[in-house]
């Protein structure tokens, strides 16, 4: 049995993981941290645990949480993994990191978008980017996995085959995303709580939000030159969920038959994502609860655009589900393992 730690167990990540490992055949969960909640019973803070996991959340540093684990799933704000996880670390414990320190292979570009100094640069060359579908060779024989964001998760398995296949011009990409108010944390902030949200819809982080270097970075690797979009995510009033609607001009003389075609190349054969009809959207209540990202598109011929959907829910696909993923494929484990969800509804 894998010795799994989780740092950071009271987030809503570090929760949803801790329920998808509960019925995973493989682990054995041996450390759970917490800073704001050491010494209380998990099932204390979240009732939903009460009998499956009533073990003491404890204040342990990821050096001392390594020396009981194979591996770590770090659950914590950016900024602080890469002060923490060292070489030394990942000489005796995998690391899957779900926060962004490690996504973006350009130091600059992080400083830049997250206002912070990153404390171990000289790990991102080894750092490896975990979108499963894509990365699965790359993600086997890696020591640290950069989970990857909710947004880009389903943004960039929704676009790649496009881009990857010449489809569309990739200078055209606008994403208009959606995402439910878990996207934020568990944290008190005045805008995410229920009196703010309510019967209201906003934009935010317009023109700036965090996920566009990351999006940008991954589409751009996937065409094999730099790609410049417009991405404006939007807070919706519902617990979880991530809708994503891109639009791309098609390359002329591009067929319906040859983007189905592209689309299955690409995921046919793929566990968790999920090719809709043509002209079939996805929704976010088929797929919460689930590992599962949902894809449709449908073209319009009148502008000669590609209208491309994708849904996964935030807090599975777009972290802790695809984190065990992740460590699933590094630790050579079934990669469903601990995953193989119906999605549920309603919830």
């Amino acid at each position: 049995m894998l010795q799994v730690g989780i740092i950071g167990a009271t987030g809503y990540t570090g929760q949803e993981l801790i329920r998808l490992l509960h019925n995973h055949p493989g682990v054995e969960l041996a450390v759970i941290t917490s800073q704001s909640y050491d010494g209380k019973p998990f099932s204390s803070i979240y009732g939903n645990a009460l009998n499956y996991l009533d073990d003491i959340c404890i204040d342990l540093t990821i050096e001392e949480a390594a020396k009981r684990c194979d591996v770590i799933f770090v659950a914590l704000p950016h900024g602080i993994a890469s002060h923490q996880v060292t070489e030394e670390l990942l000489s005796s414990c995998k690391v899957v990191d779900l926060g962004a320190d490690y996504r973006l292979k350009d130091e600059k570009v992080y400083k830049t978008w997250y206002k912070t100094e990153h404390g171990s640069p000289e790990l991102l060359p080894q750092a490896v980017y975990g979108l499963c579908e894509l990365f699965r060779e790359e993600i086997k024989g890696s020591r640290l996995i950069a989970n990857p964001g909710c947004y880009t998760t389903c943004s960039i398995l929704s676009l790649t085959p496009l881009v990857e296949d010449g489809l569309i011009d990739p200078d055209t990409i606008i994403i208009d995303a959606k995402s439910g108010v878990s996207g934020a944390g568990r944290k008190a902030v005045t805008g995410t709580v229920y009196g703010e949200v309510n019967e209201s819809i906003k934009a935010y982080g317009v023109a700036s939000h965090r996920h566009t270097p990351e999006i940008e970075e991954q589409l751009s690797r996937a065409a094999q030159k730099d790609i410049t979009l417009s991405f404006t995510p939007h807070l919706v009033p519902m617990n979880r969920g991530i809708l994503i609607t891109a639009y791309a001009s098609l390359k002329e003389g591009v067929t319906e038959e040859a983007v189905i075609a592209s689309y299955q190349s690409h995921y046919g054969n793929e566990r968790f994502v999920r090719l809709l009809p043509p002209g079939t959207f996805p929704e976010t209540r088929w797929v919460k609860g689930s590992n599962n990202c949902d894809i449709g598109f449908k073209i319009d011929t009148r502008t000669g655009r590609i209208i491309v959907g994708g849904a996964i829910d935030n807090l599975v696909k777009g972290a802790s589900g695809q984190a065990i993923q992740n460590m699933n494929i590094i630790c050579d484990l079934p990669e469903d393992a601990g995953l193989d969800l119906m999605p549920g509804f309603p919830m």
